[in-house]
C-alpha cells in the first residue's frame, strides 16, 4: 500500500480515514505527513514549526492535512484558499484551539474574543486608529525614539530587540492611554519574554483533551501577575483621578451596553492588555528584524540613510509626510515579508468547507502561515533574498502579486486594527534612528527566529552602533 502522504491515495485505500474527511466523500484526502513522533518533538521544541510548515508546503502542495495531538489540521498555502477562509467564508470559522492559550494572557480582548463581543469591541476601538489620530501620535513616536537614540554610544554593542521593545511600549502607552510607562518598561519586558517563551507549550497543550493534566508553569503565572498589576494600575489611576484626555482608555471607560452599564474592570483589563502588549510587540519585532537585515546589507542601509537625510535634512520625520520616504516603507515591507510579525493564523471550521478541491469537515483546524506564503518562489522570486525593490510601485512582481500572497497583518474582517498605526510608527522610529546611527553585525552567528505568538528573534538582535558624523 502506498503511504497516505501520497496525493494519489483515496480514502478507501487508506489504513485509516482522518476525522477531517466527510464520511462517504469521494474526494481525495489532502496529502500530508503521518505518524506521531515528529509532532511530539514539535510539542517539546516549538521552534521547529517554521521548518515543518515550510517542508509540508514544499512536499505536499497547497492543501496539506495532518493530525496533531488527535486534532485534524489543514495547512493552506494558496492565496485563493486563504481568501475563502479569511474573507469569503469567514463566518464559517472561529479562532483555532491554540488561541485558548493566548486567552490566558489577553482574556476576552479584541484579539481573542468572538461574535457579538468582538464586533462591539472592534467598533469601539476603531476611532483610535483613524488616520487623523495616527498622525497626532507622530510627535510621541519621534520624541520617544529620539530619547532612546540619545542614550546610545558610538561603538557599543546593544541588544536592539530590547531597545525596540521598550520604545514601542512607551509609544503605545502614551499614544493610546496617555501614560508614561517608562518606570515599568523593564518589568513588562521581562514578563513578556516569559509569556512568549512559554506560550508555544501552552498552545500545544490546548489541543489535548481537557482531562489530560498540564504542568503548571510557575514563572508564567508570576509574569502574568506582574502584567496584571501594571494594567489594573493604569485603569485604577484613571478611575480615581477622573482625568479626561480623550484617548482610547476614555473611550473604553465611557462605553455603555444596551442596559446603560459600563465596562467591568475585567473587560477593561482585557482590552488594555491586548492593545498595549499585542500592539507594541509586533512593531518591536518588525523594527528589530529590519535592523538585523540592514546590518547584513550595508548597501541597502546606505540607500535608506540617504533617503532619510535628503528628505528631512536633519529634522525629525513627521507622520503626515511619510510619502517623502518611499524607500523606507519598501524596506519595512520587505522586512515583514521575510520576518512577518505574525507568522501564522489559526482558524477552526464550524461546518464543512471546500478548499483546493477537497471537502473537509467541521471541526478541522486551519493554519495559514505568512512565514510560508511570504517565502513562496511562485510569488516572490529568489524568496530568501532581502530585496526592497520588489516593492517598487512599477515593479512587475508587485503588480502581478496575488492579493492574498502577502498578509503581514492578516486579512478579512479580523485584519489587524492597528496595521496603519504600526506601519507609521515603524517608519518614524526607523527614520529617526537612521538620522544618527548605522548598524553592523556584532557576531557572525545568525539570529534564530522563534515562532511564539509573534515571530521573535531568539536571544535578541545584538548589533554594533556607529554614530553618524558630519
Amino acid at each position: 500500500m502506498r503511504d497516505a502522504c501520497d496525493p494519489g491515495v483515496r480514502i478507501k485505500d487508506m489504513s485509516y480515514a482522518p476525522a477531517a474527511v466527510l464520511t462517504g466523500s469521494t474526494r481525495w484526502v489532502p496529502p500530508g505527513p503521518r505518524g506521531y513522533s515528529f509532532f511530539w518533538r514539535l510539542v517539546r521544541h516549538p521552534e521547529g514549526w517554521l521548518e515543518f510548515l515550510e517542508d509540508c508546503a514544499r512536499r505536499y502542495g497547497d492543501v496539506v492535512f495532518f493530525q496533531f495531538l488527535g486534532q485534524a489540521v489543514c495547512l493552506i498555502n494558496d492565496p485563493a484558499g486563504l481568501e475563502q477562509v479569511l474573507v469569503t467564508n469567514s463566518q464559517n470559522f472561529t479562532k483555532s484551539m491554540d488561541y485558548r492559550a493566548l486567552a490566558r494572557v489577553l482574556g476576552q480582548g479584541l484579539l481573542t474574543s468572538e461574535g457579538g463581543l468582538w464586533k462591539r469591541q472592534r467598533r469601539l476601538v476603531q476611532p483610535a486608529f483613524f488616520r487623523e489620530r495616527i498622525v497626532s501620535y507622530g510627535d510621541f513616536m519621534t520624541s520617544y525614539a529620539a530619547r532612546m537614540v540619545d542614550s546610545w554610544r558610538d561603538g557599543e554593542v546593544r541588544d536592539l530587540h530590547d531597545d525596540m521593545m521598550q520604545v514601542t511600549l512607551e509609544i503605545a502607552a502614551r499614544s493610546l492611554f496617555s501614560v508614561d510607562i517608562a518606570g515599568d518598561a523593564e518589568t513588562i519586558g521581562r514578563a513578556m519574554t516569559v509569556v512568549m517563551e512559554d506560550m508555544p507549550k501552552l498552545a500545544s497543550a490546548s489541543f489535548l483533551p481537557a482531562w489530560v493534566p498540564v504542568p503548571t508553569l510557575g514563572r508564567f503565572r508570576r509574569a502574568l501577575a506582574d502584567l496584571d498589576r501594571i494594567v489594573y494600575g493604569i485603569i485604577g489611576e484613571r478611575r480615581a483621578t477622573g482625568r479626561r484626555t480623550g484617548d482610547l482608555l476614555d473611550m473604553l471607560l465611557d462605553a455603555r451596553d444596551e442596559n446603560g452599564a459600563g465596562m467591568p474592570d475585567r473587560q477593561l483589563r482585557d482590552e488594555v492588555m491586548t492593545l498595549l502588549l499585542a500592539g507594541h510587540e509586533t512593531t518591536a519585532n518588525t523594527l528589530a528584524w529590519t535592523l538585523y537585515l540592514l546590518a547584513q546589507h550595508p548597501e541597502v542601509q546606505s540607500r535608506l540613510a540617504a533617503e532619510v537625510g535628503e528628505a528631512r535634512n536633519g529634522r525629525l520625520p513627521e507622520a503626515g509626510n511619510l510619502q517623502q520616504l518611499p524607500f523606507t516603507q519598501m524596506v519595512l515591507m520587505e522586512s515583514q515579508r521575510l520576518y512577518p510579525p505574525a507568522w501564522a493564523i489559526g482558524r477552526k471550521a464550524i461546518g464543512a468547507f471546500e478548499v483546493g478541491g477537497y471537502r473537509l469537515a467541521g471541526g478541522t483546524n486551519v493554519v495559514v502561515s505568512q512565514w510560508v506564503m511570504h517565502r513562496d518562489a511562485r510569488y516572490f522570486p529568489d524568496p530568501e533574498r532581502f530585496d526592497p525593490d520588489r516593492w517598487r510601485e512599477d515593479s512587475l512582481g508587485r503588480r502581478s502579486l496575488p492579493k492574498f500572497a502577502y498578509l503581514p497583518f492578516g486579512a478579512g474582517p479580523r485584519v489587524c486594527v492597528g496595521a496603519n498605526l504600526a506601519l507609521t510608527e515603524s517608519a518614524l522610529v526607523l527614520a529617526t534612528m537612521m538620522q544618527r546611527f548605522r548598524f553592523s553585525l556584532a557576531f557572525a552567528e545568525p539570529v534564530e527566529a522563534f515562532p511564539s505568538v509573534t515571530l521573535r528573534p531568539r536571544h535578541g538582535v545584538r548589533l554594533r552602533l556607529e554614530r553618524v558624523t558630519g
